[in-house]
């Protein structure tokens, strides 16, 4: 059962659809009122667990931490960031009674839970302009599946979504892109796409492809094409200040940028220099926004990735003395933190200084700053679904509660760090929780120089995930599969994941299209792993154990049930593995994972690509009796769950 308190006149967020009922005043909260904010307090018991908060740093139980959501550009992120690119405030509360709450605010939120011992979850939303949503159900994963429910229909991707990608901030020109397809076919590793970063721009500028280095894009996305391999832009969201560009000036002319406190267009470097920001909250610049993605997919391309949509800034037009990304580097390594604090006084300056149309509601950017990019990622997604009239290729960097309708994320600038892996698989649970079932991180990691072993036992946990993608920074070491010398572990490693295709995708749309977690945390069904958080289950038949540790050849796993043991070493290995914590040896050019007690899991020959993908060429594996297999043509939005046929082993 969800139920609805509103207070003040909160903003017609989107996120949750459903008719919900509206009662005067919250179930299970305090609320003290400010001048502007709204406190909520909740006393908890010491059993108690709380999960959420999606894209969060801590651990998958929140007590004892303080989180904030306001998404921001945090790509150095630590343990003790208490901000990352996206917002979902949304708390599972799980132990004396077990209920949810999903706090519907964009503005800036504070969580304290259990903070410094204070046994309180405290939460301050600094305007008093909300919709609190409480879900009551028996179970934390009942209230996540709730939540899912209401919040509406979850992005379906293309089947080719689903395969392995390659990306780097870096490749330049055709030959780069021919030369990484290349290194893959000639090493017989799968790949279904390449991701292209900012320079593939004409001057960074979005909507536009450097004539040198892409001099032909609809015969060059056909040639690749041909190959098996599709290439996914990025796409930034502030429009470059440029006359006699189309795109700036019809946004200019219509009115679809944000407007500064003088009245003017807000002015605000990123990449490209000085841009205009999109007005995403308006309903006519969002379907212009979406529109001119016509100018990629008229050329062959149907997958994309949305960036800097937190949004981040460089400077701004009220934050003149930042002159450059260099001149901000150098000032940081003079003179440390001061000049953080710095940096973020004129950041928040800089989001007070513009504001949205909201379709006749002057809204001042700050008081609404979480949904700008999930908004982005609405306009996009609507725009394609138009151009295209089939599924899409979509994830964004910045999201709130809502845009997985319309898309998926990925977690932003990450580090090439073990704690980062970790951080992965806490994520792939939080996000799920959220309703955001396709997403993954940047794997092997964004920042610094990647390890061959770091990045194998990274690729060995995102084989399971929705996206899998490898992505790196400019200036880091080569991390692609075949750049690391002996390629043949690699090979295996990716190769699985086209194995398990017919599982990932059936269990992927299943759990889309019924309101369910393709990702939960192994507690969520087997309450007595309480506080495991580096196991998974994977759908309905799987159970994943990653390492997670450096120099680590074995791991600890709790069976809370007799499974099947599968060792997977470009062969399937099975052997029983009885209830109970084993020692599990992992070698680096292996995967092993686990079936669960009664489950099949089919999984198909090797494969190059996706569009090698035969749904009728299975091998069944587990002790089950019968197995419920989703298949589709893998692009239209016929997608239901008459699409799903009985296996019987």
């Amino acid at each position: 059962m969800i139920t609805k308190t509103v207070y003040g006149d909160p903003i017609k967020t989107d996120a949750v659809t459903a008719e919900v009922e509206t009662i005067p005043e919250t179930r299970h909260f305090s609320v003290k009122r400010g001048a502007r904010s709204l406190t909520f307090t909740y006393a908890l018991a010491p059993e108690d667990t709380v999960y959420g908060l999606g894209e969060a740093m801590g651990r998958l139980n929140k007590r004892g931490g303080r989180y904030v959501s306001f998404n921001t550009d945090t790509g150095e992120h630590e343990e003790t960031t208490p901000s990352l690119y996206g917002s979902h405030n949304f708390l599972v509360i799980s132990g004396r009674e077990t209920f949810g709450a999903f706090f519907d605010t964009p503005a800036r939120t504070v969580f304290e839970i259990d903070w410094k011992g204070s046994g309180l979850i405290r939460v301050e939303c600094e305007t008093g302009d909300l919709s609190l949503f409480e879900i009551e159900n028996s179970t934390a994963y009942g209230v996540c599946r709730e939540l899912l429910a209401a919040v509406g229909p979850c992005y379906l991707p293309p089947l080719w979504a689903f395969g392995y990608g390659q990306s780097r901030f870096g490749y330049r020109d055709e030959a780069d892109f021919r030369a990484v397809a290349d290194g893959y076919q000639k090493n017989g590793i799968p790949l279904d796409y390449i991701c292209m970063d900012i320079d593939y721009m004409d001057k960074f500028r979005d909507f536009s492809f450097d004539k040198k280095g892409f001099p032909d894009i609809a015969a060059f996305s056909a040639e690749m094409g041909e190959r098996g391999i599709r290439l996914v832009p990025i796409v930034d969201a502030g429009i470059k200040i440029e006359p006699g560009d189309p795109v700036y000036e019809e946004g200019v002319r219509n009115g679809y940028f944000c407007r500064n406190k003088d009245g003017g267009y807000f002015r605000a470097a990123v990449w490209p220099g000085m841009t205009h920001f999109p007005d995403f909250l308006n309903t006519s610049a969002r379907e212009w926004f979406g529109r001119q993605y016509r100018f990629y997919t008229d050329a062959g391309i149907e997958g994309f990735w949305n960036d800097m949509n937190e949004p981040a800034i460089f400077y701004s037009q009220y934050t003149k003395g930042w002159k450059s990304v260099l001149w901000q580097l150098a000032m940081d390594v003079l003179f440390g933190e001061k000049r953080r604090e710095q940096k973020e006084r004129g950041h928040i300056r800089d989001l007070k200084s513009f504001s949205h149309n909201m379709d006749g509601r002057r809204l001042r950017h700050y008081d609404v700053h979480n949904l700008f990019g999930g908004m982005m990622t609405r306009a996009t997604g609507e725009g394609l679904r138009k151009l295209l009239g089939h599924r899409y290729m979509l994830f964004s960097r910045s999201s709130y509660i809502g845009a997985n309708r319309y898309g998926g994320v990925w977690t932003g600038d990450n580090t090439s760090k073990w704690e980062h892996l970790m951080l992965n698989v806490r994520h792939s649970q939080e996000l799920n929780m959220c309703g955001f079932l396709y997403s993954g991180a940047d794997t092997g990691g964004f920042n610094g120089n990647c390890t061959r072993e770091l990045l194998l036992r990274w690729l060995a946990f995102s084989v399971f995930t929705p996206l899998m993608r490898n992505h790196t920074g400019k200036l880091t070491r080569a991390q692609e599969a075949y750049a690391f010398g002996d390629t043949e572990a690699f090979r295996k490693v990716i190769s699985l994941r086209y194995r398990l295709l017919p599982y990932i995708y059936s269990e992927y749309m299943k759990a889309a299209l019924t309101s369910d977690m393709y990702i939960k945390p192994l507690e969520f069904v087997y309450p007595e792993a309480r506080g495991i958080e580096d196991q998974i289950l994977v759908g309905d038949s799987l159970m994943a154990a990653p390492i997670v540790q450096e120099g680590a050849p074995e791991r600890q796993v709790f069976l809370p049930e007799d499974m099947t043991e599968v060792r997977y070493d470009g062969n399937f290995h099975c052997s029983p593995a009885p209830r109970g914590t084993r020692t599990v040896h992992m070698a680096l050019d292996e995967v092993v994972f686990f079936i669960r007690k009664g489950k099949l899991l089919p999984v198909g020959p090797e494969i190059q690509n996706t569009r090698e993908y035969d749904p009728e060429r299975l091998t069944l594996l587990g002790d089950g009796e019968s197995y419920g297999l989703y298949t589709d043509d893998g692009i239209g939005f016929d997608c239901t769950m008459e699409n799903v046929r009985t296996l019987r082993k």
